[in-house]
């Protein structure tokens, strides 16, 4: 598929764009502002973008309102569809926030079932008791997600809001040509809709991606063959800031073979999930390390892991911003992309994954494992490429069979040569092709 040899670009729309939190129903063509990014996010070498809350909502998107219509703090479907175009034409697949498992109090069927209550055609359409009351004082009970009552939550066994949904599904396809969703809080998803979707969006459009927000638990439960064909990987996500900032690479190196190790009993072998380093709910990476040397190091790993590399727009060129310091924060508004050391480091881990079937698509494999280093292998078929990083302030030289005496960094285009031990700088990563 084509996301298992891709890199994502994440945008938070309505922060990238500087639209006002709340949702004052004055159309502006903002998002149009993504068509002058494009040039960045190919040279950075993203081959696909995943926008989160597009369509209209009460205030941070996920509160959503309408399906099928635009934010219009963000524009026009006309003005995002050209956006589409724009993005596809330069070779950049698009995919959508799918906020299914609840919408905003400002949904149109909620807020029939508001005013009508009873004799409401959509009262099933959620979980109400017209015999209690919610802290809005509504006069009726109802369930929202996690406690949240601004998010009202979907009764996703209703079969009228199962098709409203693939009705949805199938316009955003159509109008937008998406090439994917990115389903919100997956893990609360009723199984029976998510199997569901997955066959009705493989009838729709072939390669159509399905990628779920996963925290914790096993992932298997949602991600198969019958439902989704990728996670958020929050196991190592945590794992990678943790090693590198308390020196103990055992930490990500456990996570990762318990993932996807050698061993027949790992949990997600062969199996893509998504790799990140920070996104719009968590603190920027630049923010969560301590040592800022370590930045281009963890996005070596991230690249050089099993699984689709996702970048969030901003954090590319180091942008801080902690989750203290509330949600708009981190779903800043930038007037232009910035390019430096960083982003060029990252256009080379880029090509280097877009292009090699073992980064792809390899198995895992640990080969030198210490606190402050770690080498690992990812080998597919005939093509094996060795990650190695070393989180230290002084050189390290590893000494173990490598199976051949040169090798080509696929990120540099040097030779490296293990005669006498792998050296690695300070402070490095490398992703060394091995010789036949």
């Amino acid at each position: 598929m084509w996301a298992y040899e891709s890199v994502f670009y994440q945008i938070y729309p309505l922060g990238f764009c500087g639209a006002p939190f709340e949702n004052d129903g004055n159309l502006q063509s903002r998002i149009r502002k993504v068509n002058d990014w494009i040039p960045h996010i190919q040279k950075l070498g993203a081959n696909a973008v995943y926008f989160s809350p597009v369509f209209e909502s009460d205030t941070h998107g996920y509160n959503t309102r309408d399906y099928a219509k635009i934010d219009v703090r963000l524009g026009t479907n006309e003005d995002f569809k050209e956006v589409c175009a724009n993005l596809h034409a330069a070779g950049i697949r698009v995919v959508l926030d799918g906020v299914f498992n609840h919408v905003g109090r400002g949904f149109w069927a909620f807020q029939d079932v508001i005013h009508n209550r009873e004799n409401s055609p959509y009262k099933d359409w959620f979980h109400i008791s017209f015999e209690g009351n919610s802290n809005y004082n509504d006069g009726l009970w109802y369930e929202g997600w996690e406690g949240n009552y601004d998010l009202v939550k979907l009764n996703l066994r209703n079969e009228d809001v199962i098709q409203h949904i693939f009705w949805a599904v199938k316009q955003w396809i159509e109008e937008f040509g998406i090439d994917g969703i990115r389903l919100d809080v997956a893990y609360c998803l009723d199984k029976d809709f998510s199997r569901r979707l997955r066959a009705y969006c493989d009838g729709l459009k072939q390669e159509f991606f399905l990628l779920g927000e996963l925290l914790h638990g096993d992932y298997n439960q949602f991600m198969n063959d019958e439902m989704l064909h990728s996670a958020t990987n929050y196991e190592c996500y945590k794992g990678l800031f943790s090693s590198f900032n308390s020196m103990n690479m055992f930490e990500i190196v456990h996570s990762l073979l318990r993932q996807f190790g050698p061993e027949n009993w790992t949990l997600y072998k062969g199996k893509h999930l998504l790799a990140f380093v920070d996104n719009h709910d968590v603190s920027r990476i630049a923010s969560n390390l301590n040592n800022e040397a370590h930045l281009p190091l963890i996005y070596a790993m991230a690249f050089g892991m099993p699984g689709i590399p996702c970048i969030y727009y901003g954090s590319e060129w180091g942008a801080k911003a902690s989750k203290s310091e509330g949600d708009p924060a981190l779903r800043a508004c930038f007037d232009a992309p910035v390019e430096n050391e960083l982003t060029a480091w990252i256009e080379k881990l880029a090509e280097a994954k877009k292009h090699s079937n073992a980064l792809n698509y390899g198995d895992f494999r640990s080969v030198v494992l210490t606190n402050r280093q770690c080498i690992f292998e990812r080998r597919c078929d005939d093509e094996r490429v060795l990650v190695a990083v070393n989180a230290d302030g002084e050189g390290y030289t590893a000494h173990f069979d490598a199976g051949c005496g040169c090798a080509t960094d696929l990120i540099t285009g040097e030779a490296f040569d293990f005669g006498g031990g792998a050296y690695l700088p300070p402070y490095s990563a490398k992703f060394l092709l091995m010789e036949r």
